[in-house]
């Protein structure tokens, strides 16, 4: 069964987040088509040379995605060296959630990005605050001890215009049409029915695509 996270009017995702992944699992059986992945067409090429490549496609203003960030938070922490894990904020058309783009690579050219991860996901889903514009992102993260003008040069500087827009490019390559979404080593797309099998089953892809990956922990 598929996992289907597109947004839709009305709709309420339940996650019961009871447990987290961690590769100190037993072996894993191989990962199986139709079960547990399905194949891009076409497949893409890594960006990340000698490494296999994860991608994990979101937007903060996407509320599966900030359900799901506390469980993929943990498990990349726990990924081996020889696999790589690349978050890729996408807009699905939303201008608002564009702007969020530009803010998470904005904050990760501050160096703020890792300490105001979770709380820019909680500000917007947990207090319900309407960051959506500039205006309203920076006078955000001002108040969360960034300087104000280092991301607003940030925020509107052709660097980070051109990571928004790759994004943007890589989500209609890969194409994704519901987040979050993530694809192992540019062409397996990862399938599940809930967001906890949807890492679980991800492990398993990564484990089928890269043995050595299974049981070997980061040296991070």
């Amino acid at each position: 069964m598929r996992l289907n996270l597109r947004l839709k009017a009305g709709g309420v995702l339940a996650v019961i987040a009871t447990a987290l992944l961690g590769w100190a699992l037993p072996a894993l059986s191989q990962a199986v088509e139709g079960k547990q992945y399905t194949l891009l067409s076409p497949p893409q090429t890594s960006e990340i040379s000698g490494k296999t490549e994860v991608i994990e496609f979101f937007s903060y203003g996407c509320p599966h995605c900030w359900h799901f960030h506390p469980l993929i938070d943990k498990w990349a922490a726990e990924l081996p060296p020889n696999v790589i894990i690349v978050r890729v904020p996408v807009s699905l058309g939303r201008p608002q959630w564009g702007q969020l783009s530009r803010a998470y690579y904005a904050l990760q050219a501050t160096g703020d990005l890792k300490r105001l991860d979770g709380e820019l996901f909680d500000a917007i889903h947990k207090e319900q605050q309407p960051l959506f514009s500039e205006s309203n992102i920076t006078a955000w993260v001002a108040a969360h001890g960034v300087d104000a003008a280092k991301f607003t040069e940030a925020f509107n500087s052709f660097a980070v215009s051109t990571k928004a827009s790759h994004a943007e490019q890589l989500s209609r390559n890969y194409q994704v049409d519901g987040i979050p979404k993530i694809v192992v080593g540019g062409k397996y797309v990862v399938q599940a029915a809930t967001l906890e099998e949807l890492l679980t089953n991800a492990q398993q892809v990564v484990a089928t695509v890269a043995p050595t990956a299974a049981g070997a922990k980061s040296s991070k």
